[in-house]
């Protein structure tokens, strides 16, 4: 799974590397929580570019009746993503990329957990990773509206299996235009090659090393975050 995730880059390196017309609105976050707001990029039809856009990390249905389901979506299964009710139409129509310089896994060790940072190996095509996410918009009965997202996961590669069963679905840029298409509904042949694109990452790409319990609390912020435990 990924419950928690970090974005610590430049909003002019995150421009460039995802191809926005312009820098988003940007602060370092090393602790990135469930229900949080949380940034992705988005293929907007009507501006014919790639946009910025913030949400509420975990998916509320168009059709729920409560908001407070979200909590329980963080996440959507590579394997049934195109099947399940609550994620079905936003793989069709809302695809986004939710960028993380890196996410936080725990691993069991007797009996406590201990958490990991995983990040892009040194000298690889990105300094960040590109989750394969969906978006949503709910309307809620006074007529406003909430956008949320979710992070799709699917099995561990060989570095996360060490520390847990499932990963996030992370894309090379060489797919970024595939996942986020143009904005129109896509056909079955093209979702068929969208399934293709959930997979595990390559782990020789990633790197991972265990730090201290400061992380565990979503309140706690910076860097302290991310160091290396001894």
């Amino acid at each position: 799974m990924c419950g928690r995730f970090t974005l610590s880059i430049t909003p002019e390196q995150l421009a460039s590397l995802f191809e926005l017309d312009a820098a988003p609105l940007l602060a370092p976050r090393y602790n990135i929580a469930p229900t949080q707001p949380v940034g992705f990029v988005r293929f907007d039809a009507a501006a014919e570019s790639r946009v910025w856009h913030l949400a509420h990390w975990g998916l509320i249905p168009s059709w729920s009746k409560d908001p407070s389901l979200g909590a329980k979506m963080i996440n959507a299964r590579g394997e049934t993503v195109d099947e399940k009710p609550s994620f079905r139409t936003a793989f069709k129509r809302r695809r986004c990329l939710v960028p993380a310089s890196g996410f936080y896994e725990w691993k069991q060790e007797g009996s406590g957990k201990i958490p990991y940072f995983i990040s892009p190996a040194p000298g690889k095509p990105l300094p960040l990773f590109a989750f394969a996410g969906l978006w949503e918009t709910w309307t809620g009965p006074d007529g406003g509206q909430l956008d949320s997202c979710t992070i799709i996961t699917t099995d561990a590669n060989e570095l996360m299996a060490e520390l847990h069963i499932r990963m996030p679905v992370i894309l090379a840029p060489a797919d970024f235009a595939e996942w986020l298409g143009t904005g129109r509904d896509a056909t079955a042949l093209d979702q068929a090659r969208l399934r293709h694109l959930i997979r595990p990452f390559p782990a020789e790409q990633m790197q991972a090393w265990p730090v201290s319990t400061y992380v565990n609390r979503p309140g706690n912020e910076g860097s302290r975050c991310i160091e290396r435990a001894i």
